[in-house]
C-alpha cells in the first residue's frame, strides 16, 4: 500500500513538473514574441524618427538655398538676414551631428524649423514689399526725371520763343526808309551829274512807320565812300557806335521821330573840300546801330 501511494506521489509530481515546464515554455515563447514585436516596433519608430530627421535636414538645407537666394539693399534687414540663415545653419549641423534621435529631439527640430520657416516667410514678405516700394519709388523717380526733363524743354523752349520774340521786336523796331536816293547839287542848288560842278550831295529819304521803334530824338548817321574806297569824313572824330565798334560818318542829323512817315535830308557840304572825283559814290544809312540802307551815286 505504502509502494502505490508512493507511486501515485511520484506520478503526481512529474504531472506537476511537467505542467511547471510546459508553463514556463509557454512563458518564454511568449516573452520571446513579446520581444520580437517589441524589437520590430523599436526597429518601425527609430527608422520613422531617422526618416524625420533626414526631411528636417532637407528642409533646413532648402532653407539655406532661400536665404542665399534672398536679395535686398536694406542692411538692417541683411544683418538680420545673416543672423536666421546662420541659426538654420547651426540647427543643420546639431542634426547631422546627431546619431540617436528620439521622438522629444524630433519634435524639438520640427518646431525649431516651424518658427525659422515663419521667419523665413516674415522675411520674404518685408523684402517683397521693400522691392515693390523702391519699383514704385524708381517709377515715381523716372516721372519726377521726366517732368523735370519736360519741364526744362518746355522752359528751354519758352527761353528760345521768347528770343525769337526779341530778336522779331528788335528787328521790327529797326527804323525801315523808302525812297532813298542821293543827288549832286551845284551852286545854284540844281541837279547835277558832273563830278566838277557838284558843291554839295544830298541825301533823301523817308523813316517809315512804325509803331514799335523808340520814339524821340534819333541821331541819322550817313557814311559816304568815294569811288577810291575813301571814306569822305569832316573830322577824324566824328564817330558813332555801330555793334561793337565806333566808326566815322560823313554827316548826320539829329531828328525827332513819333512813329510816322518821316521825310529826311542829311546834306554834304564839299566847300572847301577837295573837288569831287568821278565814279560811283556808295551812300550807307545808319541809326540806331543798324545799316538802314544803301544807295549808290554816279557822277561824271
Amino acid at each position: 500500500m505504502s509502494e502505490l501511494d508512493d507511486l501515485k506521489k511520484i506520478k503526481a509530481k512529474e504531472r506537476r513538473n511537467n505542467i511547471i515546464v510546459i508553463v514556463l515554455a509557454l512563458v518564454l515563447v511568449a516573452v520571446g514574441v513579446l520581444y520580437y514585436l517589441q524589437n520590430k516596433e523599436h526597429r518601425v519608430i527609430v527608422n520613422e524618427l531617422n526618416a524625420e530627421k533626414d526631411s528636417i535636414q532637407m528642409e533646413l538645407s532648402g532653407l539655406v538655398v532661400s536665404y542665399d537666394s534672398l536679395q535686398t539693399e536694406n542692411d538692417t534687414i541683411n544683418d538680420q538676414l545673416f543672423v536666421a540663415q546662420a541659426k538654420v545653419k547651426d540647427l543643420l549641423i546639431e542634426i547631422e551631428q546627431t546619431k540617436r534621435v528620439s521622438l522629444e529631439k524630433i519634435n524639438s527640430y520640427q518646431k525649431q524649423v516651424t518658427t525659422l520657416r515663419t521667419i523665413m516667410r516674415d522675411f520674404v514678405v518685408q523684402i517683397d514689399s521693400l522691392n515693390r516700394r523702391n519699383q514704385e519709388l524708381m517709377a515715381e523717380n523716372l516721372e519726377v526725371k521726366e517732368q523735370f526733363k519736360r519741364s526744362e524743354t518746355e522752359k528751354q523752349q519758352i527761353s528760345e520763343e521768347k528770343d525769337r520774340l526779341q530778336q522779331n521786336l528788335q528787328r521790327a523796331a529797326v527804323l525801315q526808309v523808302r525812297e532813298l536816293m542821293a543827288e549832286a547839287l551845284n551852286s545854284r542848288n540844281k541837279d547835277t551829274r558832273f563830278a566838277s560842278r557838284a558843291e554839295r550831295i544830298r541825301v533823301y529819304f523817308i523813316i517809315n512807320e512804325n509803331i514799335t521803334a523808340r520814339r524821340g530824338s534819333k541821331n541819322i548817321y550817313v557814311r559816304i565812300m568815294r569811288p577810291d574806297q575813301l571814306l569822305m569824313s569832316k573830322s577824324a572824330d566824328n564817330l558813332f557806335q555801330f555793334e561793337d565798334l565806333r566808326i566815322q560818318y560823313s554827316a548826320m542829323r539829329e531828328v525827332v521821330y513819333e512813329g510816322h512817315d518821316l521825310p529826311v535830308a542829311i546834306f554834304w557840304d564839299n566847300t572847301n573840300e577837295p573837288e569831287l572825283m568821278a565814279g560811283t559814290y556808295t551812300i550807307d544809312l545808319f541809326a540806331d546801330g543798324h545799316n538802314i540802307g544803301t544807295t549808290t551815286l554816279e557822277l561824271r
